[in-house]
C-alpha cells in the first residue's frame, strides 16, 4: 500500500540539505507527499529506527545500508541506497595543541602527525585518541586512509573512538579527543572557535565519492514502489535547487530544527574548496563501483570477511535502477553503467557512457591508487593484521 504522509530521519550535517529543501522549498509537496523530518541525535539511532519502522526513509552513510544487511553491527536489517544525497563534505580537524606540536615539528601533514606519534612511542606518552561518527562510516574508513597513507596503524598507532557529529566540537574543546573525522559543518565550527585546523578534506582523500545516501528497509521499497519514486524525484530536484542556492540554503540547514550551528559556520561549508556536491557531477547516482570500494576497506581492516562476494552484494544494496527511473521521468541525465573505475581522473572530465554526456569532476585518491571493480579481490590491499569486528 502506498503512503503520502512519511518520516524520514536526518543527522544534523550539511549534507541533510536535499530531505530538508525537499520539505522547505515544497519539492516533497509537489510530488503528494507530507513529510515530517527528525532529526536524530547519531547513526545508530537512524539504524535503529529505521530497523523498527520509526523512519519511513534516511540520510545514511554510504556504507551503513552494508552494514545493516549483512547485520555488522547491533541489528541485521537488509537496506538499500536508493539514491545519493552527495558527494564530499567531510574533514579531517585536528586539534589546536596537537597542531601547534605538528607545525613545530613540519607542518600539518599526515606525515608529521607519523613523526609526533613517533616522538611520543618514544618518549612513553599516550596514544592520541582520534574520533569518528561510526563504526562502518564514510568518516571512519577516510580517517583510516589518510593515516595509513603516512604509514600510521589506524589500530596501534591511535586510539579511535566513536563520538555523534554534533558531540564533536564539546568533546575536543574539552581535551577528551586529539582530533576527528565528520561531516560539515563541526571542521568549520571548530575552526571559527580556533579550537582546531582543517587538515584534510574529503576531496583530498577521495574526490568525487559518495558520501551520504537515501536508505531505506527493502522490504519497505517492495511495499511502497511509487511512493520511493515520488520520495526520490522530490529528491532530485531539490539537490539540483541546493547546488544552484548554496547562500540561501545557509540559511535553511542552519535552522535549530535542522543542523543548530551559526548560519556563518554553514556559509562556510558550502562555499569553501572541497564543499559538498548535491546534485552535479553524477552525484545522486548510487554507483556499485563505489559501494564494492567501500566493502574492499571494510576486508582491509577486518571489518568484512575476505571471501565475500562485495560485487553481488553491490547489485543487492545499491539500486541505479530505482534511481534511473525517477530521473528519467524527470528529463535527467542518467549514467548507462553502474560502475566506474575511481582514481583516473585529476581534473574535469565527461562520462559519456549516459543518457547524455555528464561532466564529472575528479576522482583521485589521496596515495595515488586507482580501484578498478572488475579486478578480482585479490587486488585489495591486504590488513596489516587481523581486527576483530567493531
Amino acid at each position: 500500500m502506498e503512503k503520502t504522509r512519511l518520516k524520514l530521519g536526518i543527522a544534523p550535517l550539511v549534507d541533510c540539505a536535499a530531505i530538508v529543501v525537499a520539505k522547505e522549498r515544497g519539492f516533497f509537496a509537489e510530488q503528494g507527499l507530507d513529510v515530517q523530518i527528525s532529526r536524530e541525535p547519531s547513526w545508530a539511532n537512524i539504524r535503529d529506527k529505521l530497523a523498527l519502522g520509526s523512519l519511513d526513509a534516511a540520510q545514511m552513510l554510504a556504507p551503513q545500508p552494508i552494514s545493516m544487511s549483512l547485520g555488522l553491527g547491533a541489528i541485521r536489517e537488509p537496506v538499500i541506497a536508493a539514491m545519493g544525497l552527495g558527494q564530499g563534505g567531510n574533514t579531517i580537524t585536528i586539534g589546536a595543541g596537537l597542531c601547534h606540536r605538528m607545525e613545530q615539528m613540519g607542518g600539518l601533514t599526515n606525515h608529521v602527525l607519523k613523526a609526533v606519534i613517533d616522538d611520543d612511542k618514544a618518549k612513553g606518552r599516550p596514544v592520541l585518541t582520534l574520533a569518528m561518527t561510526y563504526p562502518f562510516s564514510t568518516h571512519h574508513y577516510e580517517l583510516r586512509y589518510w593515516l595509513a597513507a603516512a604509514g600510521i596503524d589506524p589500530d596501534r598507532d591511535v586510539r579511535l573512538s566513536v563520538v555523534p557529529p554534533p558531540q564533536m566540537v564539546g568533546h575536543l574543546s574539552a581535551g577528551n579527543i586529539a582530533g576527528f573525522c565528520v561531516g560539515e559543518p563541526w571542521g568549520s565550527l571548530a575552526a571559527s572557535m580556533e579550537l582546531g585546523r582543517v587538515v584534510a578534506t574529503s576531496d583530498d582523500i577521495f574526490a568525487g565519492r559518495l558520501e551520504k545516501v537515501l536508505g531505506v528497509t527493502r522490504s519497505w521499497a517492495e511495499s511502497h514502489p511509487e511512493t520511493l519514486k515520488a520520495m526520490l524525484k522530490a529528491l532530485i530536484n531539490a539537490g539540483l535547487w541546493c547546488d544552484a542556492n548554496r547562500a540561501e540554503l545557509a540559511e535553511i540547514v542552519a535552522q535549530p530544527a535542522y543542523v543548530n550551528v551559526p548560519v556563518e559556520a554553514v556559509r562556510h561549508a558550502l562555499t569553501k574548496p572541497g564543499a559538498p556536491v548535491f546534485s552535479a557531477q553524477a552525484a545522486n547516482f548510487p554507483w556499485r563501483s563505489q559501494a564494492m570500494w567501500y566493502m574492499r576497506e571494510m576486508q582491509r581492516w577486518g571489518h568484512l570477511p575476505a571471501d565475500i562476494n562485495t560485487r553481488r552484494l553491490a547489485e543487492d544494496i545499491y539500486r541505479p535502477d530505482l534511481y534511473r527511473m525517477a530521473a528519467l521521468e524527470l528529463g535527467r541525465p542518467v549514467p548507462l553503467t553502474d560502475y566506474k573505475s575511481e582514481g583516473e581522473h585529476a581534473g574535469p572530465w565527461v562520462l559519456t557512457q549516459a543518457t547524455t554526456p555528464i561532466a564529472m569532476g575528479p576522482d583521485l585518491l589521496l596515495d595515488g591508487a586507482r580501484f578498478d571493480p572488475n579486478a578480482t579481490a585479490a587486488a585489495a590491499p591486504a590488513p596489516a593484521h587481523k581486527e576483530s569486528t567493531p
